[in-house]
């Protein structure tokens, strides 16, 4: 699934689909539907400008680093069909049928990865700062960002690095119900 000769799904990729993201044949075709129109190019893949194009996501002050996220196993600067529905797996509400993609720690690690700015699975009293940014823009005055900053990373940095790891960002979350906070319903 990416190139022009691909861009018809058939039944064996929805059921690929299906069995490694969680999401129903409907819901699938749907956001087939969806990825088409955002293919401006009709190639079969998404660049980033076609994700920018989304109104919704768009006005999100977290713009890029979601963007981001639909990239990180991209070996190139094109998404395709079944790389999409991966990265939105992460975003269903867990259910039984225990899908890796929508688990407790891939939703953590999903999550962990918009603050690793630089990818050295750490987070940065910089790499938070610049989050928490992009999150209130000029709402909260720096000083007090610095003051939010200085605090969390204090009360997450078990490890004594001065910087979050990846275990001290779970052990920070550990009480937060990850699974809802980080998921969408899709419509059947």
């Amino acid at each position: 699934m990416g190139n022009k000769s691909s861009l018809i799904l058939r039944p064996e990729d929805i059921q690929h689909i299906q069995e490694e993201t969680g999401f129903t044949p409907n819901q699938i075709e749907r956001l087939f539907s969806r990825f088409t129109s955002l293919d401006r190019g009709d190639c079969g893949t998404l660049s980033k400008d076609d994700f920018l194009r989304i109104p919704e996501l768009a006005i999100n002050p977290l713009c890029d680093r979601i963007v981001h996220a639909f990239f990180i196993d991209s070996n190139d600067d094109r998404v395709n069909f079944r790389q999409f529905m991966n990265v939105l797996a992460r975003f269903r509400p867990p259910k039984p049928n225990k899908i890796k993609l929508n688990s407790r720690e891939d939703k953590l690690k999903f999550a962990f990865k918009m603050y690793d700015l630089d990818n050295d699975d750490l987070i940065s009293r910089e790499e938070l700062l610049n989050i928490l940014q992009m999150m209130v823009g000029e709402n909260i005055d720096q000083e007090h960002l610095i003051s939010i900053v200085e605090r969390t990373i204090v009360e997450a940095d078990r490890s004594g690095t001065g910087k979050i790891t990846f275990d001290d960002f779970c052990n920070a979350l550990s009480r937060t119900d990850v699974e809802r906070k980080l998921s969408i319903i899709f419509l059947s």
